[in-house]
This record gives structure tokens, sequence and C-alpha cells, in this order.
């Protein structure tokens, strides 16, 4: 199957776009089309076997917010449909709205199915993601909580697949190296640090905890934490709770070392008010460290409550800090849970797993 994936290259989602490209690229010809970002940027790379990254020169050279794109969107539709027009795709999945846009655009006349993934349902977009998600021949959602938003923004039930997002299971598993420690127990926060994050929950938690400390990963590189206003934020209210010197701020934490960071925490945290991905909650269970998670999007579908990890309402400090007392107090119950994690992220959010049921949907779609 010849595969066009449309979206950007660049933020966030960047290493999980190509860890599912280089999945599919497996069994498939996968081509990630993108908007050249920076300077430096090369027209055609061959990023794995089977997958290539075109950058499209439109616009300037540098990362643009969605809204930004837009005087670009003709743009970019004329190069998709030139390349596509050259090299027909069988199949092409846009990811977010202003990609989704350019690629309707760059499909007009070629009768190829179009999938669509939004991540979040934006309510400022809301009437062209339904104009986009009535036209697409399948949108994706990541977990139920999405999917259940996209029925009620207009889009028919019968037109939305759940796939969720998958987790580096070679990366993030139980054996590995392990980041130093003292001796207290140790929860973690790995994200960043604004108040719908979580952080600062885990912060006000920790005024229940003895003999615990906490460390966040996320933000600003770390010589940039100081002159960071949410940074600042937090170590105020860590110092106004006398819990300062059990809370320690890491600032930007590269990729390859958050595994032994996870592997180091006798719990890893993540309670943010919106979980779209839920992915630090999917990495930790894969390290076998068991999470506490706020109950909202993506977590209600990947962390079974009292089975693969705990669940606890957003902005609920004193709940929180009860269920890692009680976690951190009962070293079957923490090895329970890491154990079911563990199991549960190889087993449904592995990228062979998630990559086999792109595919099926992608069939579907052809068909």
């Amino acid at each position: 199957m010849n595969i066009a994936i449309v979206a950007s290259a660049g933020g966030s989602q960047r290493h999980r776009l190509l860890a599912v490209a280089r999945e599919l690229g497996r069994e498939h010809h996968v081509t990630i089309y993108s908007r050249r970002d920076n300077a430096d940027g090369k027209p055609k790379t061959r990023v794995a076997p089977g997958v290539t990254l075109e950058q499209l020169d439109v616009g300037p050279a540098r990362d643009l917010p969605a809204d930004d794109v837009l005087p670009y969107l003709n743009d970019l539709g004329d190069h998709l449909s030139k390349r596509w027009n050259h090299d027909r795709p069988d199949v092409i999945h846009a990811h977010s709205w202003t990609w989704g846009l350019a690629a309707v655009a760059g499909a007009q006349g070629l009768s190829v199915p179009v999938t669509q993934t939004f991540h979040t349902v934006d309510t400022a977009h809301k009437d062209v993601e339904r104009a986009l998600g009535r036209r697409a021949r399948a949108v994706i959602a990541g977990s139920g909580d999405e999917e259940s938003a996209l029925i009620r923004l207009g889009v028919p039930r019968n037109n939305i697949a759940i796939v969720p997002p998958g987790v580096d299971t070679e990366r993030f598993q139980r054996r590995g190296p392990v980041a130093t420690r003292g001796s207290h127990k140790r929860l973690l926060h790995v994200g960043p640090l604004t108040p719908d994050r979580g952080a600062h929950t885990i912060v006000r938690a920790l005024q229940g905890l003895q003999d615990v400390e906490l460390v966040i990963a996320g933000g600003p590189e770390p010589e940039d934490l100081d002159a960071d206003r949410d940074a600042r934020r937090l170590r105020v209210l860590a110092e106004q709770l006398g819990v300062a010197d059990r809370v320690t701020l890491l600032g930007q934490v590269k990729r390859p070392a958050v595994p032994k960071l996870m592997r180091s925490a006798d719990a890893v945290v993540s309670v943010p008010r919106e979980a779209a991905s839920g992915i630090v909650a999917l990495e930790a269970m894969a390290c076998g460290v068991p999470v506490i998670a706020s109950a909202v999007g993506a977590h209600l579908d990947s962390v079974i409550d009292g089975v693969t990890g705990l669940l606890v309402p957003p902005d609920r400090p004193a709940r929180t800090a009860r269920l890692a007392r009680e976690l951190l107090q009962d070293p079957t119950l923490r090895t329970a849970l890491g154990y079911a994690g563990a199991d549960r992220a190889r087993s449904r959010y592995s990228w062979e797993r998630v990559s086999q049921e792109l595919v099926r949907v992608y069939e579907a779609a052809c068909a």
C-alpha cells in the first residue's frame, strides 16, 4: 500500500509520527509530507526503510502555529496535488485540521480516500473540524473520550475508528538503566510546568506525604529554569508549603534519558486536566512503574483503575496524596500495578499493534 501522511513533522508529535511511519514502512511504502520549518531542512530524506520525508518549501522556514499556516494552505494544496498526480497514493492520512484542509485540496480529482486525525477536538475551529470529519472516509480517534467529543461535534459515529496512541516498548521497558536516586520514596512528573498539566497539584499533594521526594522533568532547558515563569511559580509554591527541599526541577530531559528516570521512580504521577494522548502514563506503564493518573481523556482507556494504575480526579491534591500514600506504603500493590501496566502497554499499545490497526482502517477506507 502506498500511504501518504500529511502532518507537521516538528514539535511534540514528531517522535510518535516517525515511530508509526517506521512500523508501517516494514510492509508498505510511506511518504510523510510536511512543511519545511527550518532553513536546514532537506527537501527529501529517507528516514527509515520504506519511509520518506518530503518537506515542502511553502511559507517561512520556521515553526508556525496552526492559524499562521492558513495563508499558505493553497500553496500546500498545490504542492501536494503535483506530488500526488505524479505518484498517486492509495490512502492519505491527515493529522490536524490545517493539514486536513491541505490534504483535501491536494487530493481533489484523484479519488483517493482521506483519513483524518485531529488528536484533540479544537472548539475554536469546530466548524472546520466538523466539515473535515464528515468529508473524510474515516476519522481516527485516539480514545473513547475523543470519540465522544467527535460525535458531539457532529461526526457520524460509524465514520469514527479508535486507534490508540502507541508507545515504544523497546525503549520503555522494565529492564534497563536506572537514574541515581536518594533514600526517599520518589514521585515523578514528566511534562510541561503549566498549572493545567498537574505539577502544581503534585507539589500540593507532597505536603501530605512524609519522606517522599518529587522530581519534575519538563519545561525549558535546565539553564533556563530560573528565568521561566512557570518554574518560578512552582518553586514559590513549594517554598510556601514547606516542601521545597523535597522538590527537584530538572528542566527538559532528553528523550533517551526518560526511561531510566521513570525506572528510578516509585510512582509516576500524571494528573493533567486533559489527556489527549496520555503518553506519559503509557510510557511509565511500559517501564513497569505504577501510575497515578487523572481520570480524564485517554487515561480512561489506558489506565484500568486498581489494575494497571490508580485514577484520581484532576486538581485534587488531597486525594492524590492519599492514593500516593497508600501506594508508597504497599510494595505488593506497586509490584502488581507495575507488572499489569507493563503487560497492557506491550499487548495493547505497542507500535506494531497500533500500525496493524491503522492498516485495517486504511484498507476499509480504500474498499
